[in-house]
């Protein structure tokens, strides 16, 4: 039976569906994940129509912007995750890894050409648009995308929202028909499909699946891939069973403090979720679930009568609010940006009265102005910066409260504002595991005025836009053990 809300299904082309084909192919593109994902659900939908096998193509290209070992051994652990979860189950899961650039090219497009049809992850951002497009024209059946991105289907609008109250509004009056709404945590336990034994040989030898020593981690083979290997493997462990590991202490140890320590880097009492969101290794539906199930919530606790308020529309307790004001307030509205502008990363999307501030200070006298080069390696005047560029480079994240005066100083130290956007895209999407994602373009454009308002009084560089300082945060902030922490 399919319940997946029609909304998070669009078709990607115009062929048809073949009948006669051998199997139903999930290409997994984004959901990186074989629990709570709707496009698993819809792909075992077909399978049960369709009475075809299923089969699961991950793929992992080497080509793609900031490939590196620290990239791909994370997404690398999520397959060898998917190929445990799968070995049992009653479907086929092909994972492959590009060995050079382009070596998979004719994989896609042979697969379908012996698949009933194929679904695949709709996701907004980073190059999976474009390639979602250029599959569709080649594919010579079917091709559905299906939306699990977030607990608001995200073609509800057309509207790309200026700012999160905004958003929020919206949110808070369209949710409610949803919230009951949520993809299948276990969807291939009752599969009544056989398992297909094998993909053809000549797929096989042309195509060959990552080999297990890949998967569990060989650092000689991960080194003999062409990606940059300078951008090194830290020791956290990507993967849908490490992230709801994670989830269950976030939630166990961290959620009811999270409103008061989440903004004190001392303290880590944030989520350490982002990572696994951006790879699709855990679902915000059951983050959401968990949460809900911790606070004994029912949907009928919804505040009708709230009109884009932060707190008090859940019927929670304000941790847990806060929390899921993150989860899907913020994060939500980033892929609302990425799916309704086209130039969500390009400096012309930035709200009007930002590019006027910023362009009437772009002149203006700057105490420091830093190369590339010298952020990248965290070698400026200030320690808490450095402090903070040095958690990106070591750990391939960054406290959510500490990017923001990350971004600022950027802002701060570059010749000019578009100068620093590149700088903040580059050092986010080089070395930050959530880079690359909706979430993280909103936090670099927010640097800049996105989803924000004009500030007083004007400042030298700053104009208008949001000013913040490192003597500041000192004083607002717990980092002192930080600082320590992530000295040179």
């Amino acid at each position: 039976m399919d319940t997946i809300p029609q909304i998070r299904i669009t078709k990607a082309n115009s062929s048809p569906v073949n009948r006669d084909g051998d199997y139903v192919l999930y290409w997994m593109t984004s959901y990186r994940r074989v629990t709570w994902n709707y496009s698993l659900d819809r792909a075992v939908y077909w399978s049960e129509r369709l009475n075809r096998p299923l089969v699961i193509l991950e793929a992992l290209r080497c080509g793609y912007d900031w490939a590196s070992d620290r990239i791909h051994r994370f997404i690398l652990d999520g397959m060898a995750d998917n190929a445990r979860q799968l070995e049992k189950k009653r479907c086929l899961y092909y994972p492959y890894v590009e060995t050079h650039p382009d070596s998979d090219k004719g994989l896609l497009e042979t697969l379908g050409r012996k698949a009933c049809m194929v679904v695949t992850d709709d996701f907004p951002a980073f190059f999976l648009p474009r390639m979602i497009s250029s599959a569709s024209k080649k594919m010579p059946v079917l091709l559905e995308q299906v939306d699990s991105n977030g607990l608001l289907p995200m073609r509800l609008t057309d509207r790309a929202f200026p700012t999160a109250y905004s958003f929020r509004r919206f949110l808070q009056k369209n949710l409610p028909s949803y919230i009951l709404d949520h993809p299948s945590p276990a969807p291939l336990n009752n599969l009544k499909t056989h398992r297909l034994p094998s993909l053809p040989k000549e797929i096989m030898k042309r195509w060959p699946p990552a080999s297990s020593f890949l998967l569990r981690g060989d650092a000689k083979e991960l080194r003999a891939l062409p990606i940059n290997h300078g951008v090194t493997v830290i020791d956290k462990r990507g993967g849908s069973l490490q992230a709801r590991h994670i989830l269950r202490r976030f939630v166990d140890n961290r959620l009811d403090h999270y409103i008061g320590d989440r903004n004190h880097p001392d303290m880590e009492g944030t989520s350490n979720l982002s990572p696994y969101l951006h790879f699709g290794h855990i679902s915000p539906h059951e983050i959401f679930h968990r949460i809900a199930e911790k606070e004994s919530w029912l949907p009928g606790e919804l505040d009708e009568n709230s009109r884009g308020n932060k707190s008090g529309w859940w019927g929670m307790r304000a941790s847990s609010e806060a929390f899921l004001d993150q989860l899907i307030t913020w994060r939500e509205l980033g892929f609302n940006m990425c799916l309704n502008r086209k130039d969500y990363d390009q400096y012309e999307s930035l709200p009007d009265w930002a590019k006027k501030t910023l362009k009437a200070h772009e002149l203006d006298e700057r105490d420091y102005i830093y190369e590339l080069e010298t952020l990248e390696e965290a070698s400026t005047h200030d320690p808490l910066w450095n402090a903070a560029q040095r958690q990106i480079l070591r750990e391939g994240r960054l406290h959510n409260y500490l990017r923001m005066l990350w971004g600022k100083k950027i802002l701060e130290w570059s010749s000019t504002p578009r100068e620093a956007l590149r700088a903040m895209i580059h050092l986010n999407n080089r070395y930050a595991l959530d880079g690359r994602d909706p979430n993280s373009y909103s936090g670099i454009f927010w640097v800049l005025g996105r989803y924000d308002r004009a500030w007083g009084p004007e400042r030298s560089v700053f104009g208008k836009i949001r000013y913040m300082s490192s003597k500041n945060t000192l004083k607002k902030v717990r980092v002192k053990e930080y600082i320590k922490k992530y000295s040179g």
